[in-house]
């Protein structure tokens, strides 16, 4: 049957090669979107974790719960056996420690409300790497009152590196203090709102700030992404009680609404394509088996079933989705390779100002999935004719040969 259901492919040729460009547009038009919609969120991904949140970050109890409000009262101060486990994590890239509280930064003409973390700048300039220093540079371990400001906040003060600035806070105890720092960078992070409130300052200028001796939050890189879940459980084991870890995606819902969002309109664009492809090979197939309504007549007065003649409409509709798919997967492949060399400028997304460049990813799952929707498709799209030319009366089917 499947011999038979190739000559007859070949007996169409010009219909049959657009039934099959029908197919392989539409499963090359889900390659191409599947893979623009992995590559946009694993650079958001990507650019999430290396902008502030690493791959897990470490509290002590409550923090997290109270929305990040009184970290000092939320102080890990065995930090040496936090340390200790984490050196033996396997995957990890690098640890490091911080502290944040809030604040003022007054600069003798203005005065607002800030948001300072103190941080190692060694680690740091690992796990931050999708910090953009806009002016000046990055901390050093030389800078020992040196700051970094984000770009709202340097916009909304006028500030720029060179400048002088003080940080006044409340210690624990309650009391104000104030130290007076020069600042050595602009930055910009994935985040509108963290750039127009942050202040970034060395941890043990922080410390000495906020006259405390800890750390509010470990912050881990692993080497992979991927090994994020298989590390978070093996720290929630080993780590002294009292402390919790928490991963990227939990701690960032943009990302989780994003990354719902472009899955609803994938979904969506399947359905359509779907529809699209079905629509077409119904029209083809209609059309097809139709004219061929005297031959299948034949056929069954030659002893052919039913059921047999239908199989054959199925076999020819298969192959036709078989071959229609296959060129489509590697026509999206090689677009997505001629894309991706040549990249897509894309706007800054919602809540940042960095835009960037995406590409097409060429991912597995995706070619399998719009494989098998394009064979699906065009199988469906002839189930009606292959039904319908089916139950013509065989009097009626034979007339037509006449």
């Amino acid at each position: 049957m499947l011999k038979l259901a190739m000559r007859n492919m070949a007996r169409q040729r010009a219909r049959t090669a657009i039934t099959l460009a029908g197919i392989a547009l539409g499963v090359a038009s889900l390659v191409l979107c599947g893979g623009f919609v992995a590559d946009i969120l694993l650079q958001l991904r990507e650019r999430t974790i290396h902008s502030q949140l690493g791959h897990l970050q470490i509290y002590k109890q409550g923090l997290h719960a109270s929305g990040g409000h009184h970290p000092l009262d939320y102080l890990i101060e065995d930090v040496d056996a936090v340390g200790r486990e984490l050196a033996a994590l396997p995957g990890l890239a690098v640890y490091g420690q911080r502290l944040a509280f809030p604040g003022l930064i007054s600069n003798g003409r203005a005065e607002l409300p800030i948001l300072a973390e103190g941080v190692e700048p060694g680690p740091e300039a690992q796990i931050g790497s999708a910090f953009s220093i806009l002016a000046g540079r990055p901390l050093t371990t030389h800078d020992r009152f040196g700051v970094i400001v984000g770009e709202g906040l340097a916009k909304s003060m006028k500030l720029e590196p060179g400048d002088r600035v003080n940080l006044v806070t409340s210690t624990r105890e309650g009391a104000a203090n104030t130290l007076d720092f020069e600042i050595v960078g602009v930055a910009r992070s994935l985040s509108k709102e963290y750039d127009a409130r942050s202040v970034r300052l060395p941890l043990q200028a922080a410390q000495e700030l906020t006259d405390v001796a800890g750390a509010s939050a470990f912050v881990v890189l692993l080497a992979r992404t991927e090994d994020t879940g298989r590390a978070r459980a093996m720290l929630a084991s080993r780590l002294p009680p009292g402390l919790e870890v928490k991963t990227w995606h939990e701690l960032d819902d943009f990302y989780k609404n994003t990354a719902a969002l472009y899955e609803r309109q994938f979904g969506f664009l399947q359905g359509v394509i779907l529809v699209m492809v079905l629509l077409g090979v119904a029209n083809s197939m209609n059309m097809t088996l139709h004219e061929r309504t005297a031959e299948f007549g034949i056929m069954r007065a030659l002893g052919r079933t039913g059921r047999e003649v239908f199989l054959l409409a199925i076999a020819e509709a298969a192959l036709l989705g078989a071959i229609g798919a296959l060129a489509g997967v590697i026509a999206g492949a090689a677009l997505a390779w001629l894309i991706s060399a040549i990249g897509i400028p894309m706007a800054p997304p919602p809540n940042s100002e960095s835009g960037f460049h995406a590409r097409i990813q060429v991912v597995p799952v995706v070619l399998a999935a719009a494989f098998a929707l394009g064979l699906l498709a065009a199988v469906c799209g002839s189930l009606v004719p292959a039904r319908h030319v089916t139950r013509v009366p065989l009097s009626d089917a034979l007339r037509r040969a006449v």
